[in-house]
């Protein structure tokens, strides 16, 4: 793009006219003289496409052309930008990106799904073409954790990123805590609210975080994208309990997304990546943040620990996510030798990566077991601690349930976490539990 452009309008072209896409339009069209002075340039909308055409998405569509097939946007020679807001991790989304690179249009997604996948080679492919690739609003909504981890923490090596990066956990979560209620009621009047989907799985099992924490973690540490080795657990096995006993010991539980560089191999980093829930003591930033909030921190080792806290959905933040990548484009696009490589270094730079192994961590964990109401139980667990290694801090038995089953808690002492999966392995296919025992890590100040 040259310089002459750069006072005419940027045009874009909008793929998916839902909460966010509809968002983005009301957005520009509100804020249109403020994002003009902001960016030197007016953002204009000249193209969309999205399912259904005749759907009342709140907003004029009359004065944009409309695509059906929203993979025929990258080919309009009125167009500058395309704009993915459709989901998912292959498929047209996936066809989309691929041709508006090849197309030498820039690129902005809120997919979080097909960046975790596909964002090294989308990259690759955008730095050849001389192209920008933006996806801001694919982690934490409209928080700006990427920018800041890009430019306002550029001069630190990152330690440690973690957060909480799934809203619909987080709403289950504190809802819980709040209200004594069990894990499926919750989660019903979730969906009730639109707070979850009508099939819940990517959020309450962890994917949706694990796809963000990929990519938080590429951008802090400088490595390749490892979507495939993040450890990743849910909360649908937490009960009311779980929450109760964990507030009687000074904490709150949170879904957490950590990932760290521990040390190197053979020339390449060892990646810890983990999505779980995570323990919190109450003194921890994290433990207030409720609702349907997103938070990441991140600790650099000139800058300290950063929080980043705010909405980690809606149409509203996410939009502004999206708008904020267009006006970078806007503001610095100018020549192909001048764009930023999507992931902050280029991807033949990044640096590759194993995966770390939990066991040789090192912390506290929580441990609930339904067993048996029966003599004997309690030497049996306590044994398989004791032959494991694993030093008990505290043991709490809670009263009997409607099965039959008690409940017995263990926090431990400071130790490998290997120790806990040993003991985990004695117990296996002993018949005084009456289900899988439940492991929750105690996060660290």
């Amino acid at each position: 793009m040259t310089e002459a452009t750069k006072t005419e309008p940027l045009r874009l072209a909008l793929a998916g006219l839902g909460t966010v896409g509809a968002g983005v339009i009301r957005l520009i069209e509100t804020n249109a003289d403020l994002i003009e002075r902001r960016c030197g340039r007016r953002l204009q909308i000249v193209a969309v496409s999205a399912r259904d055409r005749g759907k009342d998405r709140g907003v004029d569509l009359s004065r944009y052309a409309w695509e059906d097939d929203m993979t025929a946007l990258p080919g309009r020679s009125d167009v500058d930008v395309v704009v993915e807001l459709v989901g998912g991790s292959d498929g047209p989304a996936l066809t989309l990106a691929r041709k508006a690179i090849a197309g030498g249009k820039a690129f902005v997604t809120a997919n979080k799904a097909m960046v975790a996948h596909h964002g090294l080679g989308l990259a690759r492919d955008a730095e050849a073409a001389g192209v920008p690739m933006r996806f801001e609003a694919a982690v934490a909504g409209g928080i700006p954790v990427i920018k800041g981890l890009r430019e306002g923490a550029a001069a630190n090596y990152i330690e440690r990123v973690y957060g909480i990066l799934n809203g619909t956990c987080n709403y289950i979560l504190s809802t819980m805590e709040d209200t004594g209620r069990d894990f499926g009621d919750v989660l019903a009047e979730a969906q009730a609210k639109g707070y979850a989907e009508a099939d819940p799985t990517f959020d309450i099992d962890g994917i949706d975080a694990a796809h963000k924490l990929s990519i938080l973690a590429s951008i802090a540490f400088g490595t390749e994208l490892d979507f495939a080795a993040v450890s990743t657990d849910g909360i649908r096995r937490l009960a009311a309990a779980d929450i109760a006993q964990a507030d009687s010991l000074g904490y709150v539980i949170r879904l957490i997304g950590m990932a760290r560089v521990e040390d190197t191999v053979d020339g390449k980093h060892r990646l810890f990546q983990r999505v779980h829930p995570y323990l919190v003591p109450k003194d921890h930033p994290l433990a207030h943040v409720d609702g349907a909030t997103n938070a990441v921190v991140a600790e650099g080792n000139f800058s300290g620990r950063l929080l980043f806290q705010g909405a980690g959905a809606g149409d509203g933040p996410t939009a502004s996510a999206v708008v904020a990548d267009i006006i970078d484009i806007a503001r610095f696009w100018e020549s192909e030798n001048e764009i930023d490589p999507p992931f902050s270094i280029p991807v033949s730079e990044l640096d590759p990566t194993v995966p770390a192994e939990a066991g040789s961590r090192s912390g506290k964990a929580y441990l609930r077991f339904m067993v048996a109401d029966r003599t004997g139980v309690l030497a049996e667990l306590t044994a398989a601690m004791r032959d494991a290694g694993v030093s008990i801090e505290s043991i709490i038995q809670m009263g009997e349930d409607k099965g039959g089953s008690v409940m017995v808690a263990m926090v431990t002492h400071e130790g490998q976490e290997s120790g806990v999966q040993r003991a985990l392995e004695l117990l296996a296919g002993s018949d005084s539990l009456t289900e899988e025992p439940l492991v929750m890590h105690i996060l660290k100040q």
